[in-house]
């Protein structure tokens, strides 16, 4: 998933970049509240995490500016500000939640997790599909019981299949989601990862879970599209 991350201390920055990238996330950076304007306005991110001292413009403005433009990307304030006033104004500006510096990391991960899944109205941290169950807060798969061992791209990308379950998304849509703008790849690598994830996922199980859409894109098999019935269209 892709992380607008908001901050102009840069040590903060290097660290959590840096621990959002192990954990998976794909992240961008703005070190400024006009960057991040720009950017939280071009790009559809899954959350942005958000100071609220930032030069140029502060974060509250920024914020109450994109809820009044109705821009709805989940969005945290991570600040220095701990009172309870403070908590109160970010909150009633339009942020979905409030954590104060120093963080702990696990907190913070769980967090954006938690605002994740908020987004796809997915309360339960495990995703089914058939017999295969993603587990995001852990961040392990198993496949009819048995694990499937995935490479954090790997696993993003079934991560993003399974939050759309049943619905075709395509290629823009899954690089926009799973790569920053500091990713030198090009789209192509998508059909890449598909294939990898086939060879791992569905190599040995049935019925077949990653579906092509020809022209359209790819899918992870919804209910909808019961085993038994396959479109000629599908792969």
């Amino acid at each position: 998933m892709r992380v607008l991350l908001v901050e102009d201390h840069q040590p903060l920055v290097r660290a959590l970049r840096q621990g959002l990238e192990e954990e998976g996330f794909a992240v961008d950076v703005a070190t400024d509240g006009e960057e991040a304007d720009v950017k939280a306005r071009s790009t559809s991110y899954d959350v942005v995490i958000l100071d609220i001292m930032l030069p140029k413009i502060d974060g509250l403005t920024l914020l109450k500016r994109w809820r009044g433009d109705g821009i709805n990307t989940h969005v945290l304030m991570l600040t220095a500000r701990g009172a309870t006033p403070d908590k109160v104004a970010g909150l009633d500006t339009g942020a979905d939640d409030y954590l104060t510096k120093p963080v702990d990391l696990d907190e913070l991960f769980a967090r954006i997790r938690a605002l994740i899944r908020r987004g796809h109205q997915q309360k339960d941290p495990v995703l089914r599909c058939y017999d295969l169950e993603i587990d995001t807060a852990a961040r392990t798969v198993r496949r009819a019981g048995q694990v499937i061992h995935l490479t954090p791209r790997e696993y993003a990308l079934l991560e993003f299949l399974a939050y759309h379950r049943g619905k075709v998304v395509t290629r823009s849509m899954i690089w926009e989601h799973l790569y920053d703008e500091y990713d030198e790849n090009t789209s192509n690598v998508v059909d890449v990862y598909i294939r990898y994830l086939r060879n791992k996922v569905d190599k040995g199980f049935d019925p077949a879970l990653i579906l092509t859409r020809w022209g359209e894109g790819y899918m992870l098999r919804g209910d909808d599209d019961p085993p038994s019935v396959k479109s000629p269209k599908e792969k």
